[in-house]
């Protein structure tokens, strides 16, 4: 059994073209999907090491999984701007770590 589900193209990445292509499939005689990304080049055509197989008998769980994800988690969150701290005024009586002359804090 072999069924093509879909492919997304991933991008091209110094003239090869990948896509992840998701399949039902068969293996050693059981049945599975298998999300793979596919590379397309001058060298080679063809699936890559790159992919995972979820066993037919794990898919429900794998579905619920995947459609729990919210949209929303999958937006990036605005990076902070680095906040530049200023020095604090050093007392003259106390040295660069923080301890007086006299050896108190």
């Amino acid at each position: 059994m072999e069924k093509d589900i879909g492919k997304i193209l991933k991008g091209e990445f110094q003239g090869n073209v990948t896509e992840i292509v998701i399949a039902v499939k068969e293996y050693n005689g059981r049945v599975g999907v298998d999300i793979r990304e596919y590379a397309t080049s001058e060298q080679y055509t063809g699936p890559t090491k790159k992919g995972l197989r979820i066993p037919s008998e794990k898919f429900d769980e794998f579905k619920t999984m995947i459609n729990s994800i919210d949209p929303s988690d999958l937006k990036a969150e605005p990076k902070e701007e680095a906040v530049t701290s200023i020095p604090s005024q050093v007392d003259d009586n106390e040295d660069d770590a923080g301890v007086a002359e006299d050896g108190t804090m």
